[in-house]
């Protein structure tokens, strides 16, 4: 490194030096999905094309989500990304507004995505599951347990994706006033992953199972501890409830554009989701979180950055471009103000349909319209909340590919080469049909290129061996902190009673690292 890093505040200095082969990298797909009847498709769930194969199913029973996972993992996707929110979106025409969601399904109901995954394991083989869970309102304890429990169930196929969510309903029904403030969040974010990493890696040995039957020993007590964590916003003895998983931890996803939340991804974040409206503009966030991953002792390429993309696809550009002239007819673009009103704290219900957003005296709001017009090239347009909704359009905010398979994976390839992304979270318009059109049309000529595999790397294996390409290595890499602090054996653990042991591992000077830049 060029200097110590004191604290990840910023851009951080460095040189990113990729590996030669870079450019030739097989990339990760996922099918972002969210239980519930419209994640980011607002009003396709009125299109008659919206239906499961089996009959008479709807999103909220078993039978539709194993069919989604089926074929999900017939194209070989890496994973089934479950997103969630544990609040309505109520500040459109509000406040505490919540019909305008009831009205029109936008992300509500929702049903919790952790309780899919054991039935959707077991329908399964290779597919992981991303499953999101709050550091806000779920307990550190317990979250650990339920996760090291479909860890086990799943055969190592589960990852985490990390929020601290940022609905005030949400607030409002876990017994609070208010949100506890943006950057305060991800504090009690920083040392909740403290609290699961103790839990996960070094409560337990990994021959702590015996299973002893002369000696009476089911677990041998000398290797089962306490963690006894007493901090700022936890207070949690310890030990952990549940027997190490296959993957002890499981795969870490995390989403966070504000200084603070990618300071924490680039610190804890194995997957991590970037946004932009061109591969230039995502290749400057890229970047930034490399180095700051790389500052912190970690390899920069180790961090794999998706993307969250819409794709339209057929056999030719022109019945792509058909099909989306078709899903157009059904989007909803009040259910889109509901969302970005809900999601921004921007009331857009009062506005009126002529009013420039541009001009409104709330400074967020008007500054927000003007930097999208200069982003998409139309400040001559005239920003009203409808032509706000358009520009939402098909892909609710995120790019939107339109073609047959050749201009697909051109395009897709432009953001995996120009933007440094590793892969994609593919948004739906149709479920199941927009992933069965991305396999039967893309999926083909991005394996043609050499660009998508023709199988898992591991078959059956967990959903970190897949993701890194290592076989028999379910675990956390030893340059992540959670490995490099609490692993029992090479990292720094705990006594029964709190004391730490002396870090005399590899691992040594890594662990300084991540005291040197400890916020």
């Amino acid at each position: 490194m060029a200097k110590r890093v004191e604290a990840l505040d910023e851009v951080v200095d460095g040189v990113l030096n990729p590996p030669p082969d870079r450019n030739k990298r097989k990339i990760i797909l996922n099918a972002f999905v969210m239980n519930t009847p419209t994640h980011h498709n607002f009003g396709q769930w009125r299109n008659p094309a919206d239906k499961t194969p089996l009959s008479d199913q709807d999103w909220n029973t078993i039978d539709y989500w194993v069919n989604i996972a089926k074929v999900c993992e017939k194209g070989k996707f890496h994973a089934l990304f479950i997103a969630d929110t544990l609040g309505a979106y109520d500040i459109y025409n509000g406040p505490d507004n919540f019909k305008p969601s009831v009205r029109s399904g936008a992300q509500f109901p929702v049903n919790d995505p952790l309780l899919l995954v054991p039935a959707l394991s077991y329908a399964t083989e290779s597919i992981g599951f991303g499953v999101t869970a709050s550091t806000t309102y779920d307990h550190p304890y317990e979250l650990a347990r339920r996760f090291s429990t479909a860890d086990h169930l799943s055969n190592g196929r589960v990852g985490w994706n990390i929020v601290t969510s940022y609905l005030e309903s949400a607030a409002k029904n876990h017994g609070l006033h208010t949100q506890v403030e943006h950057d305060e969040r991800y504090q009690i974010a920083d040392e909740y992953l403290e609290v699961v990493y103790k839990l996960w890696e070094g409560s337990w040995h990994d021959k702590a199972v015996t299973k002893d039957v002369e000696r009476n020993v089911y677990a041998d007590p000398e290797k089962v501890r306490a963690i006894n964590h007493k901090g700022k916003y936890f207070k949690v003895p310890g030990p952990h409830i549940t027997a190490p998983s296959k993957q002890r931890t499981p795969f870490l996803f995390q989403a966070g554009l504000s200084v603070a939340g990618k300071n924490f991804g680039a610190k804890h974040a194995e997957g991590i989701f970037v946004t932009g409206d061109t591969p230039a503009l995502v290749r400057k966030s890229v970047d930034d979180l490399r180095k700051k991953a790389q500052a912190l002792g970690r390899d920069p390429y180790s961090l794999k950055t998706i993307l969250g993309i819409t794709v339209i696809t057929a056999a030719t550009d022109e019945e792509a471009q058909a099909k989306a002239d078709e899903y157009t007819k059904y989007i909803d673009k009040e259910a889109i103000l509901v969302f970005i009103s809900g999601g921004s704290g921007f009331d857009l219900g009062p506005y009126s349909d002529d009013f420039d957003l541009r001009d409104s005296e709330n400074l967020g709001l008007a500054n927000y319209i003007k930097k999208k017009a200069i982003g998409l090239n139309q400040e001559n347009e005239k920003w009203t909340k409808w032509k706000l909704a358009e520009s939402y359009g098909l892909g609710n905010g995120s790019p939107v590919i339109i073609g047959g398979p050749e201009t697909v994976t051109d395009k897709l390839l432009d953001w995996v080469d120009e933007g440094d992304v590793d892969g994609f979270n593919l948004k739906n318009l149709l479920l199941p049909g927009s992933y069965e059109d991305f396999i039967e049309y893309v999926v083909p000529e991005l394996q043609k290129r050499n660009r998508f595999w023709t199988d898992y790397d591991v078959p059956k294996g967990s959903i970190r061996e897949n993701v890194y390409g290592t076989p028999g290595n379910s675990k956390l890499r030893h340059d992540h902190p959670a490995y490099v602090k609490y692993n029992w054996e090479t990292g720094t653990a705990f006594h029964a009673n709190g004391t730490e042991l002396t870090h005399k591992s590899e691992g040594g000077d890594l662990k300084r690292k991540y005291e040197d830049v400890e916020e």
